[in-house]
């Protein structure tokens, strides 16, 4: 099976860095910090093996969307895979005690 190729979607990106600045500036810990950030890139990648493994989201409209997640410590990592073009867009890394549906749904509120 060929490698999905990841692609990371602004909002992403966004999280993550979000994610290291609390971590490394608010509660001054930056070694935590790039060690979280390290779990949390490498398990991306992983993802690109096997884009079907982890389980559907079941809300709607993302389920629909083949919105697909997985967890990482404390933080749910959220993708789409497209077999078409053999990717794996993450859409959001969130904090698993966030109100997810509201983190997913903000952006498209606005």
């Amino acid at each position: 099976m060929k490698k999905f190729t990841v692609v990371i979607a602004n909002e992403a990106a966004a999280d993550l860095q979000g994610i290291y600045d609390y971590i490394a500036y608010e509660l001054l810990s930056p070694e935590n910090a790039d060690s979280q950030l390290t779990r949390l890139e490498k398990a991306i990648e992983e993802s690109a093996s096997f884009p079907e493994k982890y389980r559907r989201y079941e809300t709607e409209p993302w389920r629909s969307r083949n919105l697909r997640y997985f967890p990482v410590d404390n933080f749910c990592v959220f993708y789409i895979p497209d077999a078409i073009k053999k990717t794996v867009t993450i859409i959001r890394v969130i904090y698993g005690g966030r109100d997810i549906n509201k983190e997913l749904n903000r952006e498209y509120e606005q």
